[in-house]
C-alpha cells in the first residue's frame, strides 16, 4: 500500500508540474506584450492552481468556436459591402488635412475603405438632450432601427425610448436590439425584454454569461459598443449607455456620469451599419442584407450637404475584426500631433507603447492634457492609473482630475483638427479585448466644438500639482505599484 500511495503522489506531483509547464509554454508561445506575459507567469508561479484557472478563463481571447467560425465566414460579404461603398465617388474625400492624413492612410490600407465625406455632426453633452433627439428620430423612422449598447437600465427617460421603439415596431419598422448580457443584467431581469419582443422587436442578449462554458469562451469579453442606426442614414455613437445618469450608480459615490454622444446624418451611417451587420451575424448566425448604398436617392437638400460636411472614418474593434487597429490608430494620432493634444478617458491604464507616445509628444513640445475622473467607480483602475502619473508629469503632461461627477467621455483631439470619439477607453480591455467603435473626424469646425466641450471639462477639474504628487504618502505609492502589477488585466 505504501508503494501504491507513493506512486499516486508522484503522479500527482508530475501532473501538477506538467500542467504548470504546459500553461507556461502556452503563455510564452503567445505573442503578447512582455509585461503581460511576465504578470501571468508570476501569478501562476505564486498561486499556481488559482493562476492556472484564471489564465485559462481570462488569459486568452476566446470568442467561442461558433462565433469564431461566423466571424471568419462573414468577411467575404463584408468586403463586398465595403467595396460598394468605396466605389461611390460622391462620398469619397478628395484630400485630408496634414495631421489627419497618416491616420486615414492607415485605416484605408488596413480596412480597405477611405473616409466618407458629406456627413453632418451634432454633439450632445447631456443624456436628456441625447435621449430626446433619439426619441424624435425613432418616431420619424420609416424602415429600420438598429441598436447596440453595453448597458440598458430601465428608468425615467430611457423607458420613453423603449416606448418609442415599441411603437415604431408596431407600425412596421424593422427593429433590432443587441444588449450585452453582463452590462444589461437588470434589463434582462425586467419585464422589458418580453414587452419588446411582444411588440415585434428582435431583442438579442449578446455574449451570455455562462459559468459552465467558462473555459470555452472568455467571460469578460464584452459587447461595449454604443450605437443607434435609423433608416441607414442617421446614427448615434459615443460614450453614453442607455441609462439616465440621475439614477445610474448613484450609490457608487462618484457623482453623476458625464458623457458625450454624436448624432451623425450622412453616408457614414452605412459604414456603421456594416459594423452592426457583422456583430449581428457573429452573435446570431443570421445575416442582415443591407440595401446597396445608392446615394443618388438621397433628397436634394441632403445631396447639397455632400459637397461639404465632415470627413469621417469608422474604426471597429473586437474579435473577428482587424487586430490592433484601434491601438495603431491612437499611436498614429498621437505621433501626428504638432501643437496640442487633449485626451479624456474614465479609465486610464495605457499600454507601454501608448504611454511612451504620450510622453514623447510632451517632450517634443506638444501641449498634452489628459482629463480623468477624480473619483472612479473601479477601485483597481483608479489606483492602477495613478501608477502612470509620475512618468507623465516628468514628461510635462498636464493631468486634470474632473471633480464634477464621473467623466465617462472618451475623446482625443489633435491640433484642433483631428478628433476621435466613441466607446474606447485608454485601457487594455478596450484596446485589446472588447467590441468597440470609434469615429475619426477630420474637420476643424468639429474640432472647435469638441475643444469647447473639453475646455469645459478642464474648468470643472483640478490640475494635478507636481510637488504635491511627489509628497503623497508612501502607502499610496505601495498600493499604486501593487495595482500596476495587475494593469495588463484591467
Amino acid at each position: 500500500m505504501t508503494t501504491f500511495y507513493t506512486v499516486i503522489n508522484w503522479f500527482i506531483v508530475f501532473g501538477y508540474w506538467l500542467l504548470i509547464a504546459g500553461v507556461t509554454l502556452r503563455i510564452l508561445m503567445k505573442r503578447r506584450a512582455v509585461p503581460s506575459s511576465m504578470a501571468w507567469l508570476l501569478v501562476i508561479y505564486i498561486i499556481p492552481l488559482v493562476g492556472i484557472v484564471a489564465y485559462l478563463s481570462f488569459g486568452e481571447l476566446h470568442l467561442g468556436k461558433r462565433r469564431a467560425e461566423r466571424a471568419k465566414a462573414m468577411w467575404p460579404s463584408t468586403a463586398k459591402m465595403l467595396n460598394q461603398l468605396k466605389e461611390n465617388q460622391r462620398i469619397g474625400p478628395s484630400e485630408y488635412s496634414t495631421v489627419a492624413r497618416p491616420l486615414f492612410q492607415l485605416c484605408d490600407r488596413r480596412q480597405g475603405i477611405d473616409g466618407v465625406k458629406g456627413n453632418q455632426l451634432q454633439l450632445f453633452t447631456t443624456a436628456d438632450e441625447t435621449l430626446r433627439a433619439m426619441i424624435q428620430d425613432i418616431k420619424l423612422a420609416r424602415h429600420n432601427i438598429d441598436m447596440v449598447f453595453y448597458i440598458w437600465r430601465p428608468s425615467a427617460l430611457v423607458n420613453k425610448v423603449a416606448e418609442a421603439l415599441m411603437a415604431a415596431s408596431r407600425r412596421g419598422v424593422h427593429c433590432r436590439l443587441m444588449l450585452d448580457s453582463a452590462g444589461s443584467l437588470q434589463f434582462f431581469r425586467s419585464s422589458y425584454p418580453s414587452m419588446m419582443r411582444h411588440a415585434g422587436i428582435n431583442v438579442v442578449e449578446t455574449l451570455k454569461v455562462n459559468l459552465l462554458r467558462i473555459f470555452l469562451r472568455r467571460m469578460d469579453l464584452r459587447q461595449h459598443r454604443k450605437m443607434v442606426l435609423v433608416d441607414n442614414y442617421i446614427a448615434y455613437t459615443g460614450s453614453m449607455n442607455m441609462v439616465d445618469p440621475s439614477y445610474f450608480k448613484q450609490n457608487a459615490g462618484v457623482g453623476k456620469w458625464i458623457d458625450l454622444m454624436a448624432r451623425i446624418k450622412g453616408p457614414v451611417a452605412t459604414t456603421m451599419g456594416i459594423v452592426y451587420t457583422c456583430d449581428w451575424e457573429i452573435e446570431t448566425g443570421k445575416r442582415i442584407f443591407l440595401p446597396p448604398p445608392n446615394f443618388n436617392l438621397i433628397p436634394l437638400e441632403q445631396t447639397r450637404e455632400q459637397t461639404s460636411g465632415h470627413i469621417i472614418h469608422v474604426i471597429a474593434s473586437g474579435p473577428g475584426f482587424l487586430e490592433e487597429l484601434i491601438h495603431q490608430a491612437l499611436l498614429t494620432a498621437i505621433y501626428s500631433a504638432r501643437e496640442n493634444l487633449i485626451m479624456t478617458t474614465p479609465y486610464f491604464v495605457p499600454s507601454d507603447d501608448l504611454l511612451h507616445a504620450i510622453c514623447t509628444a510632451a517632450l517634443r513640445g506638444v501641449e498634452v492634457r489628459i482629463i480623468v475622473p477624480h473619483k472612479n467607480d473601479s477601485t483597481m483602475v483608479r489606483w492602477a492609473s495613478r501608477a502612470f502619473f509620475s512618468e507623465l508629469l516628468e514628461a510635462g503632461v498636464k493631468i486634470y482630475q474632473f471633480t464634477d461627477g464621473l467623466l465617462h467621455t472618451k475623446s482625443v483631439l489633435v491640433d484642433g483638427q483631428l478628433s476621435l470619439i466613441g466607446s474606447v477607453n485608454l485601457d487594455m480591455r478596450s484596446l485589446w479585448l472588447n467590441f468597440e467603435i470609434t469615429l475619426v473626424i477630420d474637420d476643424d469646425n468639429f474640432g472647435k466644438d469638441l475643444a469647447c466641450v473639453q475646455e469645459d471639462y478642464i474648468m470643472r477639474s483640478q490640475l494635478l500639482n507636481d510637488k504635491e504628487w511627489k509628497n503623497r504618502p508612501f502607502w499610496h505609492r505601495w498600493i499604486e505599484r501593487l495595482f500596476y502589477f495587475f494593469s495588463p488585466f484591467l
